[in-house]
């Protein structure tokens, strides 16, 4: 699909020269960089989504589960 966007002159000539570096048409160039920036946040939702849930759980812990833990782990001295 064609497109029209604008980009500063200083992005523009960046990503002119990037293109010719990688071998690559403008267009493919900024539809790689497109991909990449909706995967990052592609990522980030599902993240939100995670915090989201386990917000929402409310698990007590064990107390057994707690003190058996303590006893395994060695203190530290800071």
């Amino acid at each position: 699909m064609k497109t029209a966007i604008s980009l500063p002159d200083a992005l523009h000539v960046a990503g002119d020269k990037l293109a010719k570096r990688l071998g690559v048409s403008r267009s493919e160039l900024y539809a790689r960089a497109l991909a990449e920036y909706l995967a990052k946040h592609r990522t980030d939702r599902v993240t939100e989504q995670l915090n989201a849930v386990y917000a929402a759980e409310s698990v007590p812990i064990d107390p057994l589960l707690s003190r058996a833990q303590r006893m395994v782990i060695p203190p530290e001295s800071w």
